[in-house]
């Protein structure tokens, strides 16, 4: 396989809701997916919508990939992240969203975002989000002005998962958005492993679907190889 590169483009907000929650970027769904991708010999780069130093939650240096992570020259290029709006997501061969409940913030509604994610998408790249990621596809369209989940299968963090953790947080719940867009959306029990791949779109329902997702990832990248 030739080298393949997949652009991780990440949330710049820091807090989220009426309490004013600290947030970021959830790091298990940054470290696990990297370290899939680096053992593959899959390249990482970083965008975020303003660019530089990303948010984080959800650490725990009790996780060996977490803690590598953290101790990595990719988290150190991370902080380095490059603004989305200078970035041409067809240099890439797939874009991933992690979650954590910024993307709730800035991914769901930044331009920027559903630009990269329409030009990945009608370019033929794989476009891929896990949790809350999958916040970045509301309101992207196909060129006839269709929503892009519109009829294709996917999954992100469940309004169940969503109701014993940051309900009172969130501005919407991201399942139900997903599907007033026509998604056809599915989940599993809460806080369990799921992907969903449809076609060249590629879902994971929370963090422990971070790591399964990069395989499938992987997978397809080699198989386009």
């Amino acid at each position: 396989m030739s080298i393949k590169h997949v652009l991780f483009i990440l949330t710049n907000a820091a807090e989220i809701g009426p309490n004013k929650r600290p947030t970021g970027y959830f790091f298990p769904e940054v470290a696990h997916p990297y370290e899939v991708f680096s053992e593959a010999g899959v390249a990482v780069e970083y965008a975020s919508p303003l660019g530089g130093t990303p948010p984080e939650d959800g650490y725990d240096d009790s996780d060996p990939a977490q803690l590598a992570f953290r101790n990595s020259n990719a988290i150190r290029r991370m902080a380095h992240s490059r603004k989305l709006s200078e970035v041409d997501v067809l240099d890439y061969d797939a874009i991933f969203f992690p979650g954590g409940l910024g993307p709730m913030v800035d991914i769901a509604h930044d331009p920027e975002v559903k630009r990269a994610v329409e030009r990945a998408w009608n370019g033929g790249k794989i476009v891929t989000a896990v949790c809350h990621g999958p916040a970045a596809f509301l309101g992207a369209k196909l060129k006839d002005g269709t929503p892009l989940v519109s009829g294709r299968k996917l999954t992100s963090f469940s309004n169940d998962e969503e109701s014993g953790y940051a309900q009172a947080d969130v501005p919407f719940l991201l399942e139900s958005a997903l599907r007033e867009e026509g998604a056809d959306y599915s989940s599993t029990d809460v806080w369990q492993e799921k992907v969903v791949v449809d076609g060249r779109l590629f879902t994971g329902q929370n963090p422990a679907s971070g790591g399964p997702l990069a395989k499938a990832i992987v997978e397809a990248l080699r198989q386009g190889a």
